[in-house]
């Protein structure tokens, strides 16, 4: 097939397979998420914990990339990532985000918007150590967003690591650990046919959350 704009702009899906309304979904969001999600574990989507962590320098430029949710309840959304890295830097100056999830095997779309925190020193602290150890000492040696030479530098300082602590346990880094996102928003997207698509939004106003339908 010859690519053309024409054959980008045909690409297109009618949604039909489900509906979302007022009437279904919980009045708590979590609990709707929880839902979602396991509704995406149910139907064994590679990797449903995806998302795109969407941040922001202190000018408002924009950046956004692909990381792993791990773990969610009342509190927030919780990821783990290096503090040094681009996106690090971004939410310490700028500590907003927006998390994207996007199942497409199920037409639905969840966006979370909230204020960032650092999670504390022993909740990393357990994660880390319950990560592979290829993952452990891949969190040391790469030192995330910074230009490198070339890729036998990052692989010359695993093999000197992974001899260094052959036998030993490997001490979490003080560059590395856990976010969560603490939301104010949170907004369920249902695919519909001809493009009206169902919205069903979640806002925290005064400690309470309360429920809007969107226009598609």
């Amino acid at each position: 097939m010859e690519l053309t704009k024409e054959t980008i702009q045909n690409l297109r899906q009618d949604y039909r397979a489900a509906e979302l309304n007022e009437s279904d979904v919980a009045k708590n969001p979590i609990k709707q998420f929880e839902l979602w999600f396991a509704d995406a574990m149910k139907a064994q989507l590679y990797e449903p914990n995806v998302m795109t962590l969407a941040t922001a320098d202190k000018s408002g430029k924009p950046n956004a990339r692909i990381v792993l949710l791990k773990g969610f309840d009342e509190n927030g959304f919780s990821f783990y990532t290096n503090y040094l890295s681009q996106k690090g830097k971004e939410m310490k100056k700028n500590p907003q985000a927006c998390l994207v999830f996007f199942w497409a095997e199920l037409e639905r779309q969840v966006r979370i918007e909230g204020k960032v925190e650092k999670l504390d020193k022993e909740a990393s602290e357990k994660y880390f150590h319950s990560r592979p150890k290829g993952s452990q000492i891949g969190a040391i040696a790469s030192p995330q967003s910074q230009v490198i030479a070339n890729r036998v530098l990052l692989e010359t300082k695993v093999e000197e690591l992974n001899q260094t602590y052959q036998d030993k346990t490997i001490p979490k880094p003080a560059h590395w650990g856990g976010y969560i996102v603490k939301p104010t928003s949170i907004e369920f997207w249902q695919g519909r046919s001809s493009r009206l698509h169902d919205r069903i939004k979640y806002d925290l106003i005064n400690g309470k959350w309360q429920t809007t339908r969107l226009a598609p």
